[in-house]
Parts: structure tokens; sequence; C-alpha cells
């Protein structure tokens, strides 16, 4: 396969936080932004991300890291965690989110340094819902607005609500899936920023405005005021939107959005990511600036944070906080100790179709990609995969000498190929890229090749697979594809893991 473009890491471009990184929530503290979203049944929960010039983001962490904080047993494929929202308030960070898995809710946690760490969940029963908001007035008294669009008083500190959730503004008649409500005081006015029309291609933004925090409300006039439904732009599904003012009084947003490609429909499959753009204010409406895939220059300088290296050697006694697996982690099944600089993984699971299957992996964030690793599977079978989820899945697997390539779409699974190989660690690869010929309605978005990758560093494909099958236009839900590491037998090693990207 030939060698794609290396992407220019001087231009600042939008997605500013690509690949699944979804329904985005911010603040300010001083110079300092912070950004977090939602993780869904992936565990640790949701990532957290600093930032200096709101372009570049380092993740710091996860807010819920400990299984006490974060229970997804039993819950299905893009349920578990959904639409944090991040405010900074009387010298402690909060934050307020739904675990959308049996037995679970809305709960707040807070913390005093965003790095971590954050303490135990503070459940809120009385909050209905989803997508809860955390808003505070002038006497200090905490207002918790949710999808639908309602609202209620809180006590964020013991989770006690008072009186009954109120119906505020929810984007005018008809609308559909009012959602990720966010209330702020501007100026004279409060305003409530909300999405509608759902997460997919009519996703919007829209907004209202009251002299209480609790209304009534007056729409604005140019509503939505962000929305890119109906159009051929090729960032779609703008939605869930949160509102961040600079130090220079310059006023911000972030926002989810994707960028489908291929033929009709078009096939999003990174997930939905965080984009960023300009607001104005006139006559007292936000105005959204133009969304586009290169930023211009900001009115500050930019503050590149550390670039995480993209190989990982796995000669850290805890992993970095990009890394995920599906539902938990317990150390006996996922470990760097057990033989150092290497990552070990015990099955508990027959195929990556099982719903408890040992995974790790890490979001894949471009478009085109290359992700290799070393793996030792003579203890068990194992390797590397790009999951969507249960049902929507390809790896290819290693047990002893031979390796083999298998592809999972809805309710069928099929051995695409096999393989035999010398007896010892082999470098599994799987390559993403443009389709071949980018013509015509059915083309896909890219093609995913899984293959071997010989002593002198000759990748050897064993199979070829239409990416559109790993897609959320195909397989539904709300994630994105996560590249990593699995066990299905036994005991598996892998030595190191690299992710190349080789294009945005």
């Amino acid at each position: 396969m030939p060698p794609l473009s290396q992407p220019d890491e001087r231009r600042l471009t939008n997605p500013v936080i690509p690949g699944f990184h979804p329904d985005p929530s911010v603040c300010r503290v001083g110079d300092d932004y912070y950004l977090a979203c939602s993780s869904f049944e992936y565990f640790p929960g949701v990532p957290l991300f600093h930032s200096r010039d709101l372009v570049h983001w380092t993740q710091i962490g996860n807010v819920l890291d400990r299984p006490e904080q974060l229970r997804l047993t039993g819950t299905w494929s893009s349920g578990g965690i959904y639409a944090p929202t991040l405010r900074h308030h009387d010298g402690r960070f909060w934050l307020i989110v739904t675990n959308c898995t049996e037995g679970g809710g809305n709960f707040i946690v807070t913390a005093t340094d965003p790095a971590g760490p954050w303490s135990d969940p503070i459940w809120a029963p009385g909050v209905p819902g989803i997508d809860p908001d955390l808003a505070w007035d002038e006497d200090g008294t905490c207002w918790c607005t949710v999808a639908g669009v309602s609202q209620l008083r809180i006590d964020p500190s013991t989770g006690q609500t008072y009186g009954t959730p109120e119906r505020l503004w929810s984007g005018g008649p008809g609308a559909k899936a009012p959602e990720a409500p966010h209330l702020y005081r501007i100026g004279d006015y409060w305003y409530l920023l909300i999405a509608a029309g759902g997460t997919e291609r009519g996703h919007g933004v829209s907004i209202a405005r009251g002299r209480t925090p609790n209304g009534p409300f007056e729409p604005c006039p140019d509503n939505p005021i962000l929305t890119h439904r109906s159009t051929d732009h090729p960032v779609q599904n703008t939605g869930h939107a949160d509102l961040v003012q600079g130090p220079d009084d310059s006023w911000w947003m972030v926002f989810l959005g994707v960028r489908p490609g291929g033929g009709t429909p078009g096939w999003h499959v990174l997930g939905r990511e965080t984009f960023l753009a300009p607001v104005t204010w006139v006559d007292g409406w936000p105005v959204v600036g133009e969304v586009t895939l290169d930023l211009p220059e900001l009115p500050w300088p930019l503050v590149p944070g550390p670039v995480e290296e993209r190989r990982d050697d796995f000669d850290h006694a805890e992993l970095r906080p990009s890394w995920i697996s599906v539902r938990d982690r317990p150390a006996e099944l996922c470990t760097t100790k057990e033989r150092p600089g290497w990552l070990t993984l015990r099955a508990r699971g027959i195929s990556l179709d099982e719903p408890d299957v040992v995974f790790t992996g890490r979001r894949q964030q471009h478009q085109s990609c290359r992700a290799r690793t070393l793996v030792d599977a003579s203890e068990g079978s194992g390797g590397l995969a790009v999951r969507l989820d249960e049902q929507h899945h390809y790896e290819i697997e290693a047990s002893g000498t031979q390796v083999r390539v298998v592809a999972r779409v809805g309710s069928l699974r099929t051995v695409v190929a096999e393989q035999s190989v010398p007896a010892g660690p082999v470098v599994l690869a799987v390559t993403v890229a443009d389709p071949p010929s980018p013509h015509g309605p059915c083309t896909g978005p890219d093609v995913v090749s899984l293959g071997v990758e010989g002593p002198d560093g000759t990748f050897n494909a064993l199979a070829t697979l239409d990416g559109r099958y790993l897609s959320t236009e195909v397989a539904g839900g709300f994630t994105g594809r996560v590249i990593g590491m699995y066990a299905t037998a036994g005991a598996v090693h892998f030595d190191w893991f690299d992710y190349e990207p080789l294009s945005g």
C-alpha cells in the first residue's frame, strides 16, 4: 500500500479534539480552559482536557477512574455515561452527569484539582432525565436544568433537590429532542442554550433569554444559531454546544459535529467530535461564526500542550489516560506489572462479541491511520481490533502460530482470512485509508486493511474490508471507532502499541 500524506501539525484545525469526543462542556479558570466529554460504555469515564488557547488540548485524566465512581455492569453499547456539564464555582470544580445504566442516574462529583482525584458520586435521585446542567445565581442558589427542558433547585453538595421540575423553553413547537441545556448569566440576562433536532443530520443549537434563571424565556429571532442541516458542509450533526469567554472578553462555542464521507448517505466512523467556533454578540444575541476545518488565527498567542507519544511501550505501572476499556478494567485482567515492559490481558470471554470482553484501546482520531502491536499469543488468543460495538468490529487475532482476520457485522460473523506464522511474537497491523475508488453512490468512507508485518517492516494485508460497516449510520449508537488490543483465551502479552496518523 503506498504511503499516505502526513498531517501538517502546524495548521490550526477543527475538530480541536478529534475522534469520539462528544457532548463537550467547557469552563475557564484564569488563563486555563478545561473540557469534559461523554464516554458511554467505556471505562474510565469522562475524559478531561486542558488547554491554554482553546485549540491545543491535552488529556490530563478521566473524571471517573475508580470502580466505586463508575459502575457499567450490564449497560448496553452506547449506554453508560451521557453528557457531563463541567463548571468551576466557589473554588471547586463541579461535574454533573448521567449514568444510563440500570441502578444509575444523575450524580455530581467535585475536585479542587481537575486532574484529580475527583470525589465519589453525590447522587441526585430527584433530578430526572439526562443532560443535567448546573448554574448558580447571585445569592448562591444552584439551578439544575435537564433535557426536556425542565429545571429545579438543587444543593450540589448533597444532591438534595427542592420542589418539582418546572418546564422551561424547549426550542419551540414540535422541536425534536430538546436536550443539552446550559444556563448562563451574561450581562442583564440569563441565557438558556439548548440543542434540538436529534443528534443526527437535523441537529442544531438554539438559545433564549430571560430576566431570571427560571424564565420566562424569549427565543432568539435567528434560531437556530448553529446548524448545518440541509447543507453540503463537511461538518454535519452540529449541536450540543457550550459557551466560554476568553480572557480578552471574546466568546467561543465548543460543540459536537461529525465528518461524514463516502457516497450517499455519507458515513461517519470517528464518532461525534469536538469543534470550535467564534461567537460575537449582536443586539444582545450570540452570533456563531463560520465553522471551518482550518481555523483562522486566534486573538491570543498559541500555547501548544505536550504532544502525546504515539507509541506506548507499556513501561509505566499505570496506563495513559487515553486508554479505555469496555465497561471495566479489573487489574488482574489488564496489567503492565505481570511482565515488565509488556501489557498483559487475560481473557474472560470467547470473542469480541461478548459484552465482557477484555479490550483496551484508544479512540481512532484520524480519517486515515495505521496501528501496530507486537503480540505474544503463545499462552492464549488475542490481537488487534477496530471496534464500534459488540456487533460491529474487525480484528486480526493471533493464537500460537495461526493468525486470522474476523469480521462481525450485525448478526453475521465470519473468518475472512487465515495464515500461519513462525512461532514467537508477531507484529499485527491495521491500516485505515481512503477507498481505492472515491466515486459512486455506494462508496464507503474508507477501507480497513488487517494483516501481519514482516521482519523487514513490510505489511502483508490478509484482508481489506469496507469501512461503512463500522460506522454510526450502519450500527447506530453514539460512539465512534476505538482501536486496540484484546484477549479471548488465556493470557496475551503486548510489547508495544504504535498509532500513526496518515491524514486528518
